[in-house]
């Protein structure tokens, strides 16, 4: 069952400005040290920010509160599976929603894709309930 779904455009030349006027200010704001470090190790940083940017504003739409209510932008943190696989680790009020979101006897599953085209990264993230293994 799905429980949210969002989605959400960032345009990276935005991104490139953030980073050269407010760089590290925005980005320990932002982004959780793990997230910094992958992307700092991308030839292009700036497309890796913008990507993880468009998958925590996603996310935050799936989860139906926006970066309300508890939600707050390092609760929603981009990692990569040995595969290279995008996925979607929650902490914080973000997980407390999700938990509230999940019915009884389910567990919920977080499913991320994140694409690039320059000027344009995208997100769209999938919330849904499973049966609790």
């Amino acid at each position: 069952m799905i429980l949210g779904v969002g989605t959400d455009l960032c345009d990276i030349r935005r991104l490139e400005r953030i980073l050269k006027r407010f760089a590290g200010r925005f980005t320990e704001r932002v982004y959780a040290q793990s997230e910094r470090k992958t992307a700092e190790a991308r030839a292009r940083p700036a497309n890796a920010y913008a990507q993880r940017y468009a998958a925590k504003e996603a996310c935050a739409k799936a989860l139906g509160t926006g970066f309300s209510g508890g939600v707050f932008w390092r609760d929603l943190v981009v990692e990569n599976l040995p595969s290279g696989q995008p996925v979607m680790r929650l902490g914080g009020g973000a997980r407390v929603r999700l938990d509230a979101l999940t019915p009884a006897g389910m567990e919920a599953r977080v499913d991320l894709s994140l694409s690039d085209e320059y000027p344009l990264a995208q997100a769209v993230v999938i919330i849904s309930a499973v049966p609790a293994a």
